[in-house]
């Protein structure tokens, strides 16, 4: 059946559903209360209502849809509303980790879209809105957020979680108004709410669903889905707002109006003062929720806990000064702050090194003099260092009587000392001793493009880890540690990223010391991992055994460069492509591609470059460090999938973990 046969079949089943949904009533369950949904024409009517009485007090104001949608344009032009469309360029790619539930998720971009054209439009177009409407909408299924497929294969797999269930579809929507100060720049008050539909789909047929796929109309939405096309066929029911399904919550949208110009609205707002950089040409960057800005102007990052109690509809004010005059003759904080960056690495390894962490883990609290004398140093030095320690906020600083005590930090307590399960010590003393020195050769690797091994140690290396790493016991034992403790932090994360239960079998190639596999087997209890190393990382394997034993972890030595690597349903490569160049790269993922049949996996642990990332510049202080250290490289989740996809590996799949490493899970063809 060609194209157009398949799409009017398609057509003509949706007309019907459609017909039949019109007549109908579709029942909506919030609070206990039964409302109804009547036909679309009653709701315009309605909505109409609602709106008509705002209608004058938005005359003679510009508005402004920060959104492309033909379908939330069409909804807003339907009740009257005049505007202007100014699509937003924020980049909608946070992490959605950071959120507890779906709905933050899709509020805090539909707030980052509007905050973006509201401070954009004043230098890019000369005008400034009175009001900038953003809003995200995303599908949740299981727990987890369906975006816009990425292939056929990608769509097939989604609808077919979605078949026989019922799941959310979330809007968040944020309101900007915008006032012009009569002492220079723009308040910005932000009024974000949400809104859930509940939608169940039948029970799909593999026609069904294959017929719906190849008519393309899948590829461009979240979910897979269009409700108000021909992804209707597929919808038993809906309870709640249609319209917010197809992309816009009208009637919780008109309300919000309501109150903002008849009755203020009675929630806390708080005021932020935005200070960017001197010398800047542009525009403001967005205010991110993922912030919170302290007396003096200055943003440190918090926890998405932080805001767990917000209601659905919340309201901020944001004071922006004109860009074009930012901060002019403000302090360069960050600058200065990245000019100190190495002498704050440099006190905490310097801490550990010493054992500081150690000594004040088993007491509560010691002197200056009492620490000096437990890691053998001078009270002067020692002094100078507890104290930079405490600024750091890896100490406390307390007076018991007469004295000044030092004491770890919850954090310290469980990151910086030596023998805690979680510690990072080994880390930490392999950045000291190995990577530092590299750095101080920054300029000459990144005039050469190569790694300054043969610089820092005087030796030059061939392959790093048989003539770096392995070549001592005591640099091997250094290097291992470091990667276990890595393992032991990011491990959980790691392997809790993703629903691995169809796996029985995996092997962890590359895996060092077993901390990561070993946290796939306690992730996993149906999952047996094989350890695949080479020979001298094995044979150092008790070192690093845990307390229980776990018959589920096995080790086998060999190079998987050269060697035949062990038969598994998934292999787990942690922090190993990043070593290698693309071309020893492609030779791994050919001999894995063989190795694979389908259904079989891979799951890399890596740092995804991910500019839109909170946290984005340690990933790209991290490739950096491959260039000193390696011939290898961090990559994107685009270079990856390019990668996978060129090796018959795709429904690729990526989770930040917003720790050490991030995981990508593929599946052979």
């Amino acid at each position: 059946m060609d194209c157009i046969q398949r799409r009017g079949r398609l057509l003509q089943l949706h007309k019907s559903l459609v017909e039949s949904l019109e007549l109908g009533v579709l029942e909506k369950e919030a609070d206990n209360t039964e409302l109804r949904l009547r036909t679309r024409d009653d709701n315009r009517k309605g909505q109409n209502m609602v709106l008509n009485p705002v209608i004058s007090k938005l005359s003679g104001k510009l508005v402004v849809l920060a959104s492309a949608s033909p379908r939330r344009l069409e909804i807003l032009t339907n009740i009257g509303l005049r505007f202007e469309v100014v699509p937003s360029w924020f980049k909608e790619t946070l992490d959605k980790t950071l959120f507890k539930m779906p709905y933050e998720y899709a509020v805090e971009t539909a707030k980052q879209k509007a905050l973006e054209v509201a401070q954009r439009m004043p230098f890019k177009h000369l005008k400034t809105p009175d009001i900038v409407i953003g809003a995200d909408t995303v599908v949740t299924v299981d727990g987890l957020i369906l975006e816009k497929p990425v292939d056929k294969q990608d769509a097939y797999h989604m609808l077919s979680r979605l078949s026989g269930k019922e799941h959310s579809v979330y809007t968040g929507v944020a309101i900007v108004l915008c006032h012009e100060r009569q002492e220079g720049g723009t308040e910005f008050k932000v009024v974000d709410f949400y809104e859930e539909t509940k939608v169940k789909f039948a029970e799909l047929s593999e026609e069904m669903l294959w017929e719906y796929i190849n008519s393309g109309e899948p590829m461009d939405k979240a979910g897979g889905y269009g409700i108000q096309a021909l992804g209707g066929m597929l919808v038993e029911y809906v309870k709640g707002d249609f319209l917010n399904v197809v992309g816009f919550p009208l009637n919780h949208f008109c309300k919000q109006l309501e109150m903002i110009y008849n009755s203020p609205l009675k929630s806390p707002s708080h005021k932020m003062k935005r200070e960017d950089s001197v010398g800047t040409d542009g525009p403001c960057s967005p205010v991110n929720s993922l912030s919170k800005v302290t007396e003096n102007g200055e943003v440190s990052n918090f926890n998405s806990s932080d805001s767990a109690g917000q209601t659905p509809v919340s309201e901020q004010n944001v004071v922006g000064p004109e860009c074009a005059k930012c901060n002019n003759q403000g302090f360069p904080h960050k600058i200065v702050d990245l000019l100190d960056g190495f002498k704050a690495s440099k006190t905490l390894f310097t801490a550990c090194k010493l054992g500081v962490f150690d000594v004040l883990s088993d007491s509560e609290g010691l002197t200056v003099e009492e620490v000096a004398d437990k890691i053998k140093a001078s009270v002067l030095g020692t002094e100078r260092l507890l104290e930079a320690a405490v600024s750091l906020e890896l100490l406390h600083k307390h007076k018991v009587e007469d004295k000044i005590m030092y004491r770890n930090t919850e954090q310290a307590s469980r990151f910086l000392v030596l023998d805690s399960p979680l510690s990072l010590c080994g880390y930490i003393l392999h950045c000291n001793d190995l990577v530092w020195p590299l750095f101080t050769h920054l300029e000459s690797a990144v005039r050469e493009g190569t790694n300054q091994y043969e610089r820092a140690f005087g030796k030059k290396t061939e392959n790093l880890f048989q003539d770096g790493y392995f070549r001592k016991d005591d640099i091997k034992m250094r290097f291992m540690n470091a990667m276990h403790s890595v393992a032991k932090v990011t491990g959980k994360d790691v392997a809790t990223a993703f629903d691995l239960s169809s796996f029985k079998t995996a092997c962890d190639v590359g895996g060092c010391t077993g901390a990561m596999a070993y946290e796939f087997t306690k992730a996993h209890p149906g999952l047996s991992v094989v350890v695949f190393d080479l020979p001298p990382v094995v044979e150092m394997r008790s070192h690093f055994q845990p307390k229980e034993q776990d018959d589920r972890v096995s080790f086998i030595a060999g190079d998987f460069f050269k060697d035949e690597l062990p038969k598994a349903d998934l292999y787990i490569l942690s922090r190993i492509l990043h070593d290698w160049s693309d071309d020893k790269v492609h030779e791994l993922l050919s001999k894995l591609s063989k190795a694979c049949t389908p259904g079989c996996a891979v799951l890399l642990a890596e740092t995804v470059l991910d500019e839109a990332k909170p946290w984005a510049s340690r990933a790209y202080m991290q490739s950096l460090n491959m260039l000193v250290q390696t011939e290898g490289r961090e990559r994107s989740s685009t270079h990856y999938r390019q990668l996978l996809e060129n090796h018959g590996f795709s429904q690729m799949r990526v989770s930040h973990t917003r720790n050490f490493l991030d995981a990508i899970l593929a599946f052979k063809q």
